[in-house]
């Protein structure tokens, strides 16, 4: 892969702090420029997060004095800088649509971790082993803005990267017919920790608001097929979800619940997963983890703090799988969610469009 320069769009909160802490040794990127609001532009960035830095980690000495820019105001000098984006902006949908087509059209290729595009037809929502395929839209999504490098690629919503790449090598093989899925989602997913938000401590909240729709349509759009210049939206599986907020820190479980076209045998499920891989694991880029679905014969695993960062934080954990007396099987899966779910999986998208060619070096 070659070598690149990038912008995070977004650098103050706490997915593009996350951004930092990837890239601080990434082999291919480096970071050329760093953009928030209005309020931190002009300021160092170690002044304009000052008490809010939430990572584990102490705020990587290189970005310490990088001065931060106006995410808005400065499209036209961020775009000149560097090769492409990372966007993770807090900013109402229609004001995040606006933004990202704005770099987009001044011909800087735009990595989303933001949900506005998600359902734009002509924008590729991508986990590289899953749907890499998908890319082939940004061809028709460059004749829509009339750029010759600049577009829009998303990441799919965080909780889905937990129990969608366990479900999709299994469609594949037997057909999913439905799906049940409950998700406890961390309070990181959230942009909180605990000093920020104690009300979580001792605590389980039933409602995250869309984050149930986003569950159950969103994989229809990973499930579907470019045609068109468009990625039509799949037809099934069928997906019904409930999504609740739990006192961990970072990782999203999810207990699914899987009917089958064909019921397969638990031997046959458990090769499947452990046959599996993707184009980012046979091209071996950077932030791929070794082995993308780890499978637990243990009863009390996958544990959110013990699994979390298992390879990079980017592996999929899977456990207790069973069959069930109203659906055919039923498991539990796990990811990181600001590794694999938001930062880490955008980070990856971009290698993987890097490495297929969509993104173009300017040197």
């Amino acid at each position: 892969m070659k070598q690149y320069k990038v912008g995070v769009i977004g650098a103050t909160g706490m997915v593009g702090q996350r951004f930092l802490t990837i890239l601080e040794n990434h082999p291919n990127f480096t970071v050329a420029a760093l953009a928030a609001s209005g309020r931190s532009a002009g300021k160092t960035y170690e002044q304009a997060v000052g008490s809010r830095w939430a990572m584990t980690v102490p705020m990587p000495e290189k970005y310490k004095d990088m001065i931060v820019l106006d995410a808005e105001n400065d499209v036209e000098k961020i775009a000149s800088a560097v090769d492409f984006v990372f966007c993770a902006v807090n900013l109402s949908k229609d004001e995040t649509k606006a933004l990202e087509l704005k770099y987009a059209k001044a011909e800087c290729p735009v990595m989303s971790n933001n949900s506005a595009n998600r359902f734009t037809d002509d924008v590729p929502m991508i986990i590289p082993e899953i749907n890499p395929e998908h890319a082939a839209v940004i061809e028709a999504q460059r004749k829509r803005l009339g750029t010759k490098r600049g577009f829009i690629s998303v990441k799919s919503n965080c909780s889905l990267q937990s129990y969608v790449p366990a479900l999709y090598p299994l469609d594949r093989e037997f057909g999913v017919k439905d799906v049940l899925v409950c998700t406890y989602q961390a309070i990181s997913g959230a942009g909180k920790t605990f000093e920020r938000w104690p009300e979580m401590i001792d605590n389980v909240n039933p409602y995250i608001g869309g984050e149930e729709e986003k569950s159950e349509r969103e994989p229809l759009k990973i499930w579907g097929q470019v045609k068109d210049g468009k990625i039509e939206l799949s037809h099934r599986p069928n997906f019904t979800a409930q999504c609740l907020r739990v006192p961990v820190s970072d990782g999203h479980m999810a207990a699914v619940f899987v009917r089958f076209e064909k019921k397969p045998t638990k031997e046959q499920i458990l090769s499947v997963w452990q046959s599996f891989e993707g184009k980012p694991q046979q091209l071996k880029l950077p932030t791929a983890p070794e082995h993308f679905i780890h499978y637990y014969e243990e009863n009390d695993m996958p544990q959110t703090k013990l699994c979390r960062d298992l390879d990079k934080g980017m592996a999929i954990h899977v456990g207790r799988l069973r069959e069930d007396s109203q659906y055919d099987y039923k498991f539990v899966c796990l990811s990181h969610n600001t590794l694999r779910g938001a930062a880490g999986g955008a980070v990856l998208m971009a290698e993987l469009l890097c490495e297929e060619g969509y993104i173009d070096n300017k040197e």
